[in-house]
């Protein structure tokens, strides 16, 4: 048996410039990405930029137009080659759940279970049961359970055969924003229980942050970015990424020094290294929790507009220079529109963009 070294990873799934499409039409162009084992993916994108259709393409349901798709280092798509979905050791949680309704819970986790001896079958049905918070609930059907059990109980029927990757598609759409905000932290800590590697669809950027150690941001069949939820939102690597993740607002600004860019927001140094020459004309992106509300600056904006988010209010401002950014205030600082207020910068990364 050959030893793996004690740093080297194994790469459970591994696209190489994988292109998909319709008629002739790409709809995917040249993705590539690994996932190591145990590691959690998300392909994040706008609806209709291609995530569904590359997913579609790891299942064994799409033909590749271009690329490879491998599993443990073996091949299981090209564009001459398919190996079929039922053999790829992969299971999916779709979007609609679609539990067996006339099923018993236990019957709708033993579903992918057939060829297990009964005895362990029934040991992985009490164990599945046991980590998604449903034990005793083997009798009963899928519509006695309220929509958060039945993704839990999907889940259980995903993974209960033990495959070495699972892939979502849109799984909680359908659940309302609480029993989401509840439902992925959980789903996660099973998965990684499990020690099973997953790749989610979604167009949900908290559901992705939540969820994925890997994300990989999509929009019009291209993979804009791959990084940890963290560096796709403080070190976005394209203007798409830039305006896609979060909230934000470009502010033309010049180029005073390595570290130091000057804009309507005064002489502001940042601990990127941007790359760009002295006196060169850029966008800079400023995030909502880059600017705070501070009764004691006397650097001012004027109030356009606010939402009330229950811990903080998101306030849009005016700045002298008539450009309006983002600002951050306690849920206790309730001002009105029209109302001028301090403001106090802090933006620790420099993010910015050639000059539109």
């Amino acid at each position: 048996m050959t030893l793996l070294p004690p740093h080297e990873v194994l790469k459970v799934m591994t696209l190489t410039n994988v292109s998909v499409g319709y008629s002739g039409s790409v709809v995917v162009e040249n993705a590539s990405f690994q996932l190591s084992e145990g590691q959690i993916g998300c392909l994040l994108g706008p609806s209709g930029c291609g995530k569904s259709t590359l997913l579609r393409a790891i299942a064994g349901f799409e033909i590749l137009m271009s690329g490879d798709i491998k599993m443990d280092g073996k091949v299981i798509s090209t564009p001459s080659y398919g190996m079929n979905p039922e053999h790829r050791k992969i299971g999916m949680v779709f979007q609609d759940i679609a539990l067996f309704p006339h099923l018993t819970i236990a019957q709708n986790i033993a579903f992918g279970l057939s060829a297990w001896p009964k005895e362990s079958a029934e040991e992985r049905v009490a164990y599945l049961l046991e980590l998604v918070g449903l034990s005793g609930f083997q009798m009963r059907y899928p519509h006695s359970l309220s929509g958060g059990q039945q993704q839990r109980i999907a889940l259980a029927r995903a993974i209960a055969p033990k495959p070495k990757l699972l892939l979502m598609d849109e799984p909680f759409s359908g659940l309302d924003a609480k029993l989401r905000e509840e439902l992925v932290p959980d789903i996660r800590k099973i998965l990684q229980h499990e020690k099973m590697s997953a790749l989610l669809v979604t167009h949900d950027q908290m559901e992705a942050f939540s969820m994925a150690d890997q994300v990989f941001v999509m929009d019009a069949g291209v993979i804009h970015q791959t990084g940890s939820p963290y560096q796709i939102y403080h070190e976005p690597e394209t203007r798409f990424v830039a305006s896609f993740i979060g909230h934000g607002d470009f502010l033309p600004a010049t180029v005073c020094g390595a570290n130091c860019v000057h804009s309507a927001l005064g002489n502001i140094h940042g601990d990127l290294d941007h790359g760009f020459a002295d006196d060169t004309k850029v966008d800079l992106l400023i995030r909502p929790d880059d600017i705070l509300h501070d009764d004691d600056s006397e650097f001012v904006g004027v109030i356009v507009s606010k939402l009330f988010r229950g811990s903080h209010f998101l306030y849009r401002v005016k700045l002298s220079s008539g450009k309006v950014v983002y600002c951050f205030a306690s849920s206790h600082h309730d001002h009105a529109v029209g109302q001028e207020i301090g403001l106090s910068v802090h933006l620790d990364h420099l993010v910015m963009f050639p000059r539109e």
